[in-house]
């Protein structure tokens, strides 16, 4: 419920005299529909569906599909599922929960959220803001790339099959040949990388183009607000699905599809002793359902008040985890395709090697029992067979063709995606119909993620500034253009190292920071019994208890502990970025320069730095208003010192006390039942008896 404010002399808070009025004053000072208190017409989601699209979309992003196969891949196959799946029911839901229901109790962004529980705490919304830009800014040249390998697809042969030869002299591109075709056309065709992020070279003018866009797509889309990007979500959010699905099925045909699998889900244990691992785990799961971005609570804000927040934290993490699953199965039934391929092409290498020393009249001795005058007819368990016995007397020139030793090598991040699954899809039948269809997969998975991270953005900014709330569109248009300026850092010859360095170093630590001080915020400083008393009047329910636990002690220690293994990892260890040798044709790891460290130090600064800007202002302000009000009580007390009415001081009393300092008396937005009616003055003449 909105009021007028009531007529007075300062601010409207004392009843002037001679008046007899009844108001209703709510407890708090600021409604659910701005900063300013006005209520405002705040879009909704047309459907459940629509929202539950979104925050899945938003969630399951490019890291679902080549960071978890990888950290799976890693960190022993099975026995990473099961500790990824205990964090993210300890850890990860409870988190995820509670910023679903302070976005949708409050019906704010991430700005006005935490500002609701206590202006000093309004830094936490610009810190995920910040962090949203970051993201933003690298996330969109992930997308540029996908536009490119999507466009390069039609054609076959595929442009990365095979290694160019130059038409005068007939020979093979060095570079290519020293490392691969698919790595050659991503390092040297798409990125035109330098050999070291001290050498900045010109501008890419294709992955410029690129970069135009994918901010032109980003902005086209959300220029309505969720009205507009709601819509794209039904093909975005879905389409990734319909494609692994169909890259699971093509894959389980292919040889070797069992091997990955096999590789996949073999558990060992033992991995769990190591605190690397559990790092890897918890910050996967933070990663993975956007904790910490505002997305989150900027999609729950355009819920209904009642809405089953509770059953949607566990849907979307559940969707989340299956989804993971899901693609790590795709990647490792594609990568064990690969290197059964790689495994029989070596097995051919091999042999005839062997047969050109036994022309040459070496010893015999060693022969193999297979015919060597036909390579490929010789099966892979054969050779090994044959290797086993005899291979330790050939030396280093004959080598051994194991499919295992092939899974073992570790592909992350843009190498998986561009390098490792461009390298198998060339293999498949109709390849340029898997890789078409690939990138868009690629594609949609970056921009459902774009639009939530955005939304994290935009949403903060214009619940909490009036102006920029009544010109939605140029925001939007402007926020694009500024990222696209400045995104152009990324699509200079060393822009992949500075997408590493923003990918690694941008979001990480700020973001664990801003979760830490989210949940004290909730589990202390507002209570966490409180929170969930809230939570019980917006359900109808109440949820279980344990979840104050949670995030009083589980939780909070979880963060703190995963803060303090990567600032001690960064400390002990000098970061590094691997870069690409075009002489060599191979990836070396060098440490940022310098120069470097200190921007990668500001890129993190820049993002914690408003929680404790915020708090610190706010404090000031804090003491310059009470000064102020302690002037403005002996005025009061000197204007009505010759009146008797207590009514007057009381509602005196009420005015100097309404302006907060702590944390709120209530989380959720007030009803009707939580206001109280004002005492109404006594009759004139008696108002004025001396």
């Amino acid at each position: 419920m909105e009021k007028s404010p009531l007529p007075s002399e300062e601010n409207g808070c004392v009843l002037a005299e001679g008046h007899s009025e009844v108001a209703l004053v709510s407890e708090d000072d600021g409604g659910p529909g701005g900063a300013d208190g006005e209520v405002v017409d705040r879009p909704a989601w047309d459907s459940k569906l629509q929202y539950v699209l979104a925050q899945v979309g938003f969630s399951v992003g490019l890291g679902n599909v080549w960071r978890f196969p990888y950290l799976c891949h890693q960190n022993g196959g099975g026995a990473f599922m099961v500790l990824y799946v205990m964090l993210l029911l300890i850890i990860g839901v409870p988190l995820f929960f509670m910023e679903l229901a302070a976005g949708q109790s409050i019906r704010q962004g991430s700005i006005g959220v935490w500002k609701h529980i206590s202006p000093r705490l309004v830094g936490i919304g610009y810190s995920s803001c910040m962090v949203c830009f970051f993201v933003a800014l690298y996330y969109n040249v992930i997308i540029a790339w996908s536009l490119f390998y999507m466009g390069n697809s039609f054609q076959y042969p595929l442009p990365w099959e095979k290694c160019p030869v130059f038409v005068i002299t007939n020979q093979t591109v060095k570079e290519c040949a020293a490392s691969s075709p698919t790595s050659y056309f991503w390092f040297r065709k798409a990125l035109d990388i330098s050999d070291s992020i001290d050498e900045s070279g010109e501008l890419n003018p294709i992955m410029t183009g690129c970069l135009l866009a994918a901010w032109a797509i980003v902005c086209l889309a959300m220029i309505k607000g969720i009205k507009s990007s709601a819509r794209v979500m039904y093909f975005s959010s879905v389409f990734p699905y319909a494609v692994l699905i169909c890259f699971l099925i093509r894959g389980l045909m292919l040889d070797g599809a069992i091997d990955g699998i096999k590789y996949m889900f073999y558990p060992k244990l033992e991995i769990w002793r190591e605190v690397q691992v559990w790092r890897q785990a918890a910050t996967q799961v933070f990663f993975a359902l956007g904790l910490g971005y505002g997305s989150v609570i900027a999609y729950s804000s355009y819920n209904p008040v009642h809405n089953n927040c509770h059953r949607d934290a566990i849907m979307v993490s559940g969707i989340n985890f299956m989804t993971s699953a899901l693609a790590s199965l795709v990647v490792f039934v594609v990568l064990g395709f690969r290197a059964k391929n790689v495994a029989l092409n070596c097995v051919v290498t091999n042999v005839a090697k062997m047969a050109g020393m036994a022309t040459t009249g070496s010893s015999q001795h060693w022969w193999p029992w297979f015919n060597m005058s036909d390579p490929k007819s010789v099966g892979l368990q054969e050779y090994r067979e044959w290797y086993s016995h005899y291979g330790t007397l050939l030396g280093s020139n004959i080598t051994d063709c194991d499919v295992e030793r092939e899974m073992s090598k570790g592909v992350e991040g843009t190498g998986l995606a561009f390098i490792a699954f461009t390298e198998a899809m060339a293999l498949f039948p109709a390849s340029p119909f898997w890789s078409a269809l690939f990138f868009l997969m690629l594609l949609n998975l970056g921009l459902s993620t774009m639009f939530g991270t955005m939304q994290g953005i935009l949403t903060p900014l214009m619940d909490n500034f009036r102006m920029l709330g009544h010109h939605k569109t140029m925001l939007t248009v402007c926020s694009c253009i500024l990222g696209f300026f400045i995104g152009l850092l990324f699509t200079q010859r060393s822009g992949n190292y500075f997408v590493t360095m923003f990918d690694d170093y941008s979001a990480t630590l700020p973001l664990i920071i801003v979760v830490i001080f989210e949940t004290i915020s909730v589990a202390w400083i507002y209570g966490a019994d409180r929170f969930l008393d809230d939570v019980e009047v917006m359900l109808h329910w109440r949820p279980p208890v344990v979840y104050c636990f949670m995030w009083k002690y589980v939780c909070l220690f979880g963060m703190v502990g995963l803060l303090a293994a990567s600032l001690v990892r960064m400390v002990l260890k000098r970061p590094t970025y691997t870069a690409w040798n075009h002489n060599t044709g191979s990836e070396t790891s060098l440490e940022y320069p310098d120069w470097a460290l200190a921007m990668l130090s500001m890129l993190i600064m820049a993002a914690s730095l408003p929680v404790p800007i915020g708090y610190l202002l706010s404090y000031l302000k804090d003491g310059r208003s009470l000064s102020v009000e302690a002037g403005e009580a002996e005025r009061q007390r000197e204007r009505y010192s010759k009146c008797n009415s207590t009514e007057s001081e009381a509602n005196n009393q009420h005015s100097l006390l309404d302006e907060d300092r702590g944390p709120r008396s209530t989380f959720l937005p007030l009803g009707a039942e939580h206001y109280r009616l004002l005492p109404q003055q006594e009759d004139e003449e008696e108002d004025t008896r001396v």
